[in-house]
């Protein structure tokens, strides 16, 4: 799905504020304190609470092997002042031929500050020109509506809700399913705002 460009560990994006770059084994510790935050593992489907020591040593890895693969791109965002300090995470991984699903989590004490659709944007809009992906899909739960707006400042539609399976909160969660395509002209428009 991601071409070699991409699958090496010096491959980072720039943002305004951020850098953009592969989980490191020292990004552990800010991982499991920022991602195993009740209020940030609660609106993720994945990400358990309390948050299991070795949970996020397992996630760097696994991240790691997935850009590695070229199946996925996961990356953390770090302050350009502090570029080896996580604050968050986001990431694009192959659901079929030519569709990626995109999912992020950002520290609480991050929010509110337009990081994430930052992030998105550059995130969406790097995978647009490198990438063969056609539809991008992402879910947010009605519940939570600064991740809609990510996703809408992003160029992502609303295309309705369904339950989505949630291993982490213990069963499915109904979630509003967000769609945004290479094609779509008011996407491509609203990507490059963002990014």
């Amino acid at each position: 799905m991601f071409p070699d460009l991409l699958r090496d560990d010096i491959f980072r994006l720039e943002t305004r504020r951020l850098w953009l770059r592969w989980p490191r084994a020292a990004d552990a510790p800010a991982i499991a304190a920022l991602a195993g935050e009740r209020d940030v593992a609660e609106m993720t489907a994945h990400i358990p609470h309390p948050y299991p020591p070795g949970a996020a040593e397992a996630w760097v890895l696994k991240s790691r092997a997935g850009n590695l693969g070229g199946r996925a791109l996961t990356l953390v965002l770090t302050p350009k002042a502090r570029p080896d300090e996580a604050i968050g995470a986001i990431g694009l991984w192959q659901v079929a031929t030519g569709k990626a699903e995109l999912g992020y989590w950002l520290g609480r004490p991050f929010w509110g500050r337009g990081l994430m659709s930052e992030a998105a944007g550059s995130a969406i809009a790097m995978a647009r020109c490198v990438s063969t992906i056609e539809t991008f899909h992402a879910s947010a739960r009605p519940d939570n509506p600064a991740s809609r707006r990510v996703l809408e400042k992003c160029g992502f539609t609303r295309s309705g809700e369904a339950l989505a399976p949630a291993p982490a909160r213990g069963g499915a969660l109904l979630v509003t399913i967000y769609e945004a395509t290479r094609r779509d002209a008011e996407a491509a428009s609203a990507l490059k705002k963002c990014a």
